[in-house]
C-alpha cells in the first residue's frame, strides 16, 4: 500500500522543492536556493503559510519589485551557471504580470526561474475577485496567460493533485541543457490551501546534474572533415561554453589546434582575457581583432551560442563565400542556424571529440600568428580609448577607471544602454563567469537587482554594477534590499542626463536629436537628481566623483566599506570607443523630409548589400 502524507497543495510544492538537490565539486546541495516572494491576498495565506513552514530548508526573501525578484533569481542561476536556482512568486494581478518581463528575459537568455504566481478561483464562486483581469470571451484565461510565450513550460493548478506531474515537468525543463528556461506554475488560490493525499515517494531527496549529450557520429565526421579542410578556421565562443564549465577544454582545444576564439556578450570571460589566442569580443560591439578574424574565416565553429544580430553583424559579417558554420550546440534549433553543420552535443564533450578526433591537426601558423599580431594592435588602440583624458568622461574611461583602481579580479554586472558595447570591447575579465551582461533581452531595469544575485552566487567576490542614469531611474528599489540583506555589491551611475545610447543612434540614422536626453525632451524644468542622496536614503554608503582620479579613489575606499556603496559620476553622452565595431541593421526611413534621413538611407542601402540571403 502506497503511503500518503496530507497537505495542502502549497504546502506539499514547497516540500517538494526542498528536495530536489545538485551537486557541484562533489558537494551535495539543494537545487533551489531560495524563494523571492512578495506577498497578495493570491498567495499569502497559501504559499505564504507553506513558505514559513520550510523557511530553514527554504530561505524566504522579500525584495521590493516583483520584476526585480525575478531579476535577481535569473542573475544568480546564470553566475551559477545553472546549477542552482530559485524560485518566485506573487500575488495574481499586477504583481504576476511584473515578473513577465523578467520571465523574457529568462526565455530569451536560456536561463532556469521558478515562477509561482497566484492566480483566480478554481471554482470561480467569488467572481470577479480583487485583481482579476476577465476575458469576455474566455472564462479560463486570467492574466497569468501572459506567461505562455515567455515561458519554456507553463500549467495552471486548478487541482491539487495537478501538482505532482507539474512538477516533475517542470524540473525535466529547469534542468536540461537544451529546454532550459522559465517555468511558470499558476496558482489558483483556493487550491493553494486544498489538501490531498500525497505519496511520500514524491518527496524522496533528487539529485540533478547536468546532462552532458556527446555527439552524434556523422555530426562529428562532418565537423571534422569540415576543420581539417580550414586554412583559415575561427572559434565564436557564446554563453553555452559558461553553462558546461568548458572553458579550460576551450582553451586547450584553441592552443592545440591553433584556432583563434571570439567572444559574444553571453561567452565573455569563457577565457581570461589574457589568453593568447582570446580575441575578444565579436560583432557589431566587437573588437577589430575579432571581426577582422571572423571576416576571413573560412570554417567558423559557434559553440553555445545562438548566433543572435549583434554577434554575426547582422549576418553581414562572416565575408568568406566559401565559409562553413558548425553549430555546436546542445539545441538543435540553435545549431542549424543559417544552413550550419549541427553538432548536437554539450560543449565540454563536443570539444573535447572534436580534438581528439582532429588529433595533431593544427591551423596554419600564419593564421594563427596574424590574429596574434591583430589583438596585439587592438590593444593599443583600446588603451588609448580607456585612458583618462576627458574633464567629462566617456564610459570607456569610466571602465578605465574602474579596471586600473579595482583590476581583473572582479566580478562586473550590466545590462543595456551604451555600456554593454563598451564593456563588451574594453573590459578585461579573468576568470569564468566574471562578466556578467544581460544583453538577449538588453533588459533596462536589470542591473542592481541582477547584481544582488550574483553576489549571491560570488560572495567572495567584488560584485561591481556598471549602470546609466536612465536604467538607474528605472529601477533601484533593490538597493535597499541589498542593505536589508547584507549583500553588499559596489554600483557605479554614470550620469549622462537621459539616454546616450539611443540618441547616438538617432543620429546615426539621420533622426534629430529628439526625446532621448532629457535635454532633448518635452520638459518645463530639467531634472538634476542627486543620485548619492537616493543612494543614501535607502541605506547605502554613496558619493559624487568629480572627475575618473576622485572615481578610483572612491572605488578603492568602496571595496573596504561594510554595506552597498553608490559612486556617482557625470559622463558625455555623445561620446562612444569608434575603434572595432560592425554595422548593426537598423532599418532607415525609405521616406523623409530630411536631407540626414535620406543620405543615412542610401548609406544603409548600401550596407545591406554585405548581407548574405538564405546563408
Amino acid at each position: 500500500m502506497t503511503k500518503t502524507i496530507r497537505l495542502t497543495m502549497a504546502q506539499a510544492l514547497a516540500r517538494f522543492l526542498t528536495r530536489q538537490m545538485t551537486e557541484i565539486e562533489g558537494r551535495r546541495m539543494p537545487l533551489f536556493a531560495g524563494v523571492w516572494a512578495i506577498f497578495g491576498h493570491g498567495n499569502v495565506a497559501g504559499l505564504g503559510e507553506a513558505l514559513y513552514g520550510v523557511r530553514k530548508d527554504l530561505p524566504t526573501y522579500r525584495a521590493h519589485n516583483e520584476q526585480a525578484m525575478a531579476h535577481t533569481a535569473i542573475a544568480y542561476a546564470k553566475a551559477m551557471r545553472r546549477r542552482r536556482m530559485m524560485a518566485c512568486t506573487s500575488s495574481i494581478g499586477p504583481g504576476a504580470t511584473n515578473m513577465v518581463t523578467a520571465a523574457a528575459v529568462a526565455h530569451v537568455d536560456r536561463l532556469p526561474v521558478l515562477i509561482l504566481p497566484g492566480d483566480v478561483f478554481a471554482n470561480r464562486l467569488p467572481d470577479p475577485v480583487l485583481q482579476q483581469a476577465e476575458n469576455f470571451g474566455d472564462g479560463t484565461a486570467s492574466v497569468n496567460d501572459c506567461f505562455r510565450p515567455v515561458s519554456r513550460y507553463f500549467d495552471r493548478i486548478t487541482r491539487p493533485e495537478q501538482v505532482i506531474p507539474a512538477l516533475n515537468r517542470a524540473m525535466a525543463v529547469l534542468t536540461d541543457p537544451a529546454e532550459c528556461g522559465p517555468v511558470t506554475l499558476a496558482l489558483c488560490q483556493d487550491v493553494q490551501a486544498e489538501a490531498f493525499d500525497y505519496p511520500e515517494s514524491f518527496f524522496e531527496e533528487r539529485l540533478w546534474v547536468p546532462r552532458r549529450v556527446r555527439p552524434d557520429e556523422r555530426e562529428l565526421e562532418q565537423a571534422v572533415a569540415a576543420l581539417r579542410a580550414a586554412k583559415k578556421p575561427a572559434i565564436i565562443a557564446g554563453g553555452g561554453v559558461l553553462f558546461s564549465e568548458a572553458s579550460a577544454t576551450l582553451s586547450g582545444f584553441a592552443a592545440r589546434h591553433g584556432i583563434p576564439v571570439s567572444e559574444t556578450q553571453g561567452g565573455k570571460s569563457s577565457l581570461p582575457f589574457l589568453d593568447p589566442l582570446n580575441m575578444g569580443a565579436v560583432g557589431v560591439t566587437g573588437t577589430s581583432a575579432a571581426n577582422a578574424v571572423c571576416a576571413e574565416a573560412d570554417v567558423i565553429l559557434a559553440v553555445g551560442t545562438r548566433l543572435q544580430d549583434f554577434t554575426t553583424g547582422s549576418w553581414a559579417l562572416f565575408k568568406n563565400p566559401g565559409k562553413t558554420i558548425i553549430g555546436l550546440n546542445t539545441q538543435v534549433f540553435d545549431a542549424t542556424k543559417h544552413r550550419a553543420l549541427p553538432l548536437i552535443a554539450d560543449a565540454r564533450v563536443g570539444l573535447e571529440e572534436l580534438s581528439a578526433n582532429l588529433g595533431s591537426w593544427k591551423a596554419p601558423e600564419a593564421w594563427t600568428h596574424k590574429a596574434r599580431d591583430g589583438f596585439k594592435a587592438w590593444m593599443k588602440e583600446a588603451d588609448a580609448w580607456t585612458a583618462a583624458t576627458n574633464a567629462t568622461p566617456s564610459d570607456a574611461q569610466v571602465i578605465g577607471a574602474v579596471q586600473r583602481a579595482l583590476g581583473r579580479d572582479i566580478s562586473v554586472l550590466c545590462a543595456s544602454g551604451g555600456l554593454p558595447g563598451e564593456l563588451h570591447k574594453l573590459w578585461q575579465a579573468s576568470y569564468p563567469s566574471s562578466y556578467h551582461l544581460e544583453y538577449g533581452y538588453s533588459c533596462m531595469g536589470y542591473e542592481i537587482a541582477g547584481g544582488i544575485g550574483m553576489k549571491m552566487a560570488q560572495p567572495e567576490r567584488d560584485v561591481i554594477v556598471m549602470v546609466g542614469d536612465g536604467s538607474y531611474l528605472m529601477m533601484n528599489s533593490e538597493i535597499a534590499t541589498s542593505v536589508m540583506l547584507g549583500i553588499k555589491i559596489i554600483v557605479v551611475v554614470l550620469d549622462n542626463r537621459g539616454f546616450g545610447c539611443i540618441t547616438r543612434l538617432q543620429k546615426a540614422t539621420g533622426g534629430a536629436r529628439f526625446n532621448n536626453l532629457l535635454a532633448d525632451a518635452q520638459h518645463e524644468t530639467l531634472p538634476d537628481t542627486d543620485f548619492a542622496m537616493h543612494a543614501r536614503s535607502m541605506g547605502a554608503i554613496a558619493e559624487k566623483a568629480g572627475s575618473v582620479g576622485e572615481l578610483e579613489t572612491a572605488l578603492k575606499k568602496a571595496k573596504g566599506n561594510d554595506r552597498t556603496t553608490v559612486l556617482v559620476i557625470d559622463t558625455d553622452p555623445m561620446i562612444s570607443t569608434e575603434a572595432g565595431g560592425h554595422w548593426w541593421d537598423v532599418a532607415v526611413p525609405e521616406v523623409s523630409e530630411r536631407q540626414e534621413v535620406r543620405a543615412a538611407r542610401k548609406a544603409y542601402e548600401e550596407a545591406r548589400k554585405m548581407q548574405k540571403v538564405g546563408d
